[in-house]
């Protein structure tokens, strides 16, 4: 007889949620691998993945032993102090043991460990056929299974993520008695539910995949998706279009069909005057649909649908698919034309009535906030300033539309199509959607650097005025969504290389949502013009000045610049938090992360150039050595009382080593001064690379803190001015181990 056998379990079920099931799948198959591997039964995972469709789940193992391997057991026992009495004889405590192990105390044996010598019983029994293990497996892995709400049926007291049907349990050609969830195993599966409507019997496991697509039913999930896209993208292509296949609705897809057929369909040319997206959006989201675009990349008044049959009247379901799409579309458009008639200047009013945040005033606040800033950060990159003004002002107006109501994620888009019916420059339209960019772990950044502004200063105000709202999130909770907006703004400016955009603009955005929330808070009324200007850093407070007044008396409302200077910094903290995981996904280790973020750059995308040069950096047999002699460097200088010395004085040389590194560092600074200009730290860190011969005599052959103090103090200068330009890039004493 073999030892192993293949191994088919499958689970028959109503139709399972689309959305976990991939999941429930994975997780029944990584269930019944954990137990049998658990009893040390061992099989061949070459090739096994979890088997799925709506109706069913299923583990397909080619070869899994037939029986466990010899059981060992250890079981401690007492002490000898304590087993033995002063005669040596069992005391009831080992007498104890013995009985509950079932045999005479003399058969046990002693091992040691650090608190002494002890009593222990070993033993060995046969290991059990698998066939009597596998419903305990089973039951064990569905009991593991992530459902949050199993649902009951029949009035019995299981539940599982639908009702049961049908257990299917073969090992090799027998079938493995058990009972699982009401049902009792068996050979027979079901086929398609319409289309093979009759059992399904299996000889033996290696059966399985075959005989169910004999009968309509694609139980790999490659297989079926595979077959999706093959069908989507000939019916788009016989068209004259290609498919827009979404990873995401294709998943959904395959996980509502077992025998997938795609039809080719249309609708009416007139609701094309829709934006495309919210169209795309209906088509996809409503109905897991496939949306066809013609050559240029532009939706056309096709798509494919698919479905779980293949028709003897495939004009049928064709009609049916158009019919339920057609009511939505009707909607989408009646929307949009709405919305046009309104406009999108005047969907602005309505903000004033919409509240942001208890502390920051409505959205016509924030989108005030925002369009000064944006106005600022405009004229610092030379970007027209009434272009990037007018693309903030404008930005949020179209949460007031029915568009948006309807389908919030067209939220920007709307507001383009709006922007452009309306008059406004392609600049400024577009600007209004990529503020939202990127949308989404995974997205691009804005592409144009008017719409690049805007989003900078939309995040600038969400991350100061959640931080100064006190709504730094905590665990899951994250209600404005702060996190993905401090990871949106860094990776706007590294990627969009924007250098000249410093840290300072934090603190102009932390200084407008202070004086939003204190004066929310003294007052407990929202001011027209609050945000009309926010002036310059002062050393006595920031002063808002409201149009046509003087400057407003802030008394118990008066924000310091010590309280914007302790924002600015919680957020950029927060900033750093979020970019040291943006890092870690490219290879930066903390190490080389920390030695840049204790540099304090002046940017985010001088942040970037420092700590990618200082990833090669770390690649360099030199590396260790300098980070080390830096770290050696800084610990000596710390303990310096007073002020470290800055001038050196080489007539106080009488060591060759400090000759040579004063040397060596003054030519390092003059060939780096120019690469540290134009910001090629990779080339400043190559020259620092070569001061490692220098430095490493110095330490060998030099004491710093010797008796006669002006010695002492020229070479304190000397650490000084060599740790100051080996830091000149990042704290490199933060690579060393």
């Amino acid at each position: 007889m073999s030892t192993t056998q293949p191994l088919l379990i499958e689970l028959g079920t109503e139709e399972l949620p689309v959305k976990a099931l991939p999941g429930l799948a994975q997780a029944f198959f990584d269930g019944v691998l954990d137990g049998l591997h658990k009893r040390g039964i061992g099989f061949d995972r070459d090739g096994a993945k979890p088997l799925y469709t709506p109706r069913r789940l299923a583990v397909l193992l080619r070869a899994v032993d037939v029986r466990q391997p010899e059981q060992k057991s250890e079981v401690l026992g007492p002490y000898l102090n304590i087993a033995l009495d002063a005669q040596g004889q069992p005391t009831k405590a080992l007498q104890g043991f013995a009985a509950k192990a079932g045999i005479d105390w003399t058969a046990l044996e002693r091992t040691s460990d650090a608190k002494g010598e002890r009593f222990v019983h070993r033993a060995t029994k046969p290991g059990a056929d698998t066939a009597s293990l596998l419903e305990e497996i089973v039951r064990e892995a569905l009991a593991a299974m992530p459902i949050p709400k199993p649902m009951r049926w029949g009035g019995h007291d299981y539940g599982f993520a639908r009702p049961v049907h049908w257990l299917v349990l073969l090992l090799g050609k027998d079938v493995v008695p058990a009972q699982v969830l009401g049902v009792r195993s068996d050979r027979m599966s079901r086929g398609h539910r319409f289309m093979h409507d009759k059992p399904v019997w299996f000889s033996v496991p290696g059966d399985y995949v075959e005989f169910l697509r004999g009968a309509n039913v694609l139980v790999d999930p490659d297989e079926r998706r595979e077959r999706i896209v093959q069908e989507v993208t000939a019916a788009a292509s016989a068209t004259g279009g290609s498919a827009r296949i979404d990873a995401g609705i294709l998943e959904e897809v395959n996980g509502l069909t077992e025998w997938p057929v795609a039809i080719a369909c249309g609708f009416e040319r007139e609701f094309l005057a829709v934006p495309q997206e919210a169209l795309i959006a209906t088509m996809e989201a409503n109905q897991k649909f496939f949306p066809v675009l013609d050559a240029a990349g532009t939706l056309s008044e096709r798509f494919i649908g698919v479905a779980n049959i293949a028709s003897r009247d495939e004009s049928e379901v064709r009609k049916g698919y158009e019919r339920v799409i057609r009511p939505r579309f009707a909607d989408a458009k009646f929307f949009f034309d709405e919305d046009l008639k309104q406009g999108l200047a005047s969907m602005g009013e309505g903000l004033k009535t919409v509240k942001y945040q208890d502390k920051l005033g409505t959205v016509a606040d924030k989108v005030a906030r925002v369009a000064a800033l944006a106005e600022v950060i405009a004229t610092k990159l030379n970007v027209d300033s009434v272009v990037a003004r007018r693309a903030a002002e404008l930005s949020k107006n179209d949460l007031q539309s029915r568009m948006v109501n309807e389908f919030p994620e067209l939220q920007g888009i709307a507001g383009r199509y709006y922007a452009k019916s309306a008059g406004e420059s392609t600049d400024v339209a577009d600007a209004i959607d990529e503020a939202y960019m990127p949308r989404f772990a995974g997205d691009a950044i804005a592409p144009s650097i008017c719409g690049r502004v805007v989003a900078m200063a939309d995040r600038f105000d969400t991350l100061a005025g959640g931080f100064a709202a006190g709504l730094k999130p905590t665990g899951n909770k994250d209600a404005f969504a702060l996190r993905r907006n401090a990871l949106g703004l860094a990776r706007t400016a590294i990627e969009g290389e924007i250098d000249q955009v410093d840290y300072l603009y934090i603190h102009r955005a932390a200084a407008a949502a202070l004086l939003a929330v204190r004066i929310k808070e003294a007052s407990q009324q929202r001011l027209d013009g609050l945000y009309a200007q926010i002036e310059e850093i002062k050393q006595k407070g920031y002063v808002r000045r409201v149009a046509g007044q003087k400057p407003f008396d802030l008394d118990v409302k008066q924000v310091t610049r010590d309280d914007v200077d302790a924002l600015a910094g919680q957020i950029y903290d927060f900033v750093l938090d979020r970019l040291a995981g943006y890092y870690a996904d490219v290879g930066i280790t903390d190490q080389q992360f920390e030695a840049v973020a204790h540099a304090v750059p002046a940017s985010f995308f001088d942040f970037d150039r420092r700590v990618r040069a200082i990833a090669e950096f770390a690649k360099l047999p030199e590396a260790e050595a300098l980070a080390a002699a830096n770290k050696r460097s800084r610990n000596i200088l710390k303990k310096v009382e007073g002020e470290v010395p800055s001038a050196i004085d080489a007539s106080l040389f009488n060591e060759p080593a400090e000759r040579e590194l004063s040397e060596a560092v003054d030519a390092a600074v003059a060939d780096t001064d120019p690469l540290l200009a134009q910001r090629d730290y990779v080339a400043v860190l190559g020259r620092l690379a070569r001061l490692r011969p220098q430095v490493d005599a110095f330490f060998d052959k030099v004491m710093v803190n010797v008796d006669d103090s002006a010695v002492r103090n020229n070479r304190l200068a000397l650490l000084k001015r060599l740790s100051d330009r080996l830091g000149s890039v990042a704290a490199i004493e933060h690579l060393s181990i």
